[in-house]
């Protein structure tokens, strides 16, 4: 095989297994276990592959409510804001966005009144103007990724 394509083959193979060996990927490449090793490297050092973590299923342990909050911030506390919404361990995202709304974050948690305390302290913050809460009701998609395009 050629290393043509190869660090967008290597990601694939992670994205259908993250805990594949080396070996495995070698083997599943046609490339060296030392090639694989140092193109994980090189991937990981650059910042495309940033650790791996699994993937886990919030509703199974009790977090049964998704909910997406919208919130309008007072003027330069934009910063300040989304790293005390990142600072809510239910917080799984947290987005600055272009809009009417300044941040959409996507947060899991146990029940209504969980959600609601979260909310009602974010409204007690003198940088938050508005904000706006949907629950999700279906969670079509969470946590996709996607192959790379491999041009042969």
């Amino acid at each position: 095989m050629t290393y043509e394509n190869l660090d967008a083959k290597l990601i694939n193979a992670l994205l259908g297994d993250g805990r594949a060996s080396l070996r495995s990927l070698a083997d599943d490449l046609d490339v060296s276990v030392t090639t694989v090793s140092n193109h994980l490297k090189d991937l990981e050092d650059a910042g495309v592959i940033d650790g791996y973590t699994p993937i886990v299923d919030y509703d199974e342990l009790g977090y049964d409510v998704t909910a997406v909050l919208q919130l309008k911030v007072e003027g330069n506390s934009l910063p300040d804001i989304t790293d005390r919404m990142r600072a809510h361990k239910q917080m799984v995202s947290v987005y600055e966005v272009t809009g009417d709304y300044d941040i959409f974050a996507v947060g899991k948690f146990r029940d209504t009144d969980d959600m609601n305390d979260l909310i009602k302290t974010l409204l007690g913050d003198a940088d938050i103007k508005e904000s706006s809460t949907s629950v999700v009701l279906n969670a079509a998609a969470e946590h996709e990724q996607f192959e790379l395009d491999i041009q042969e």
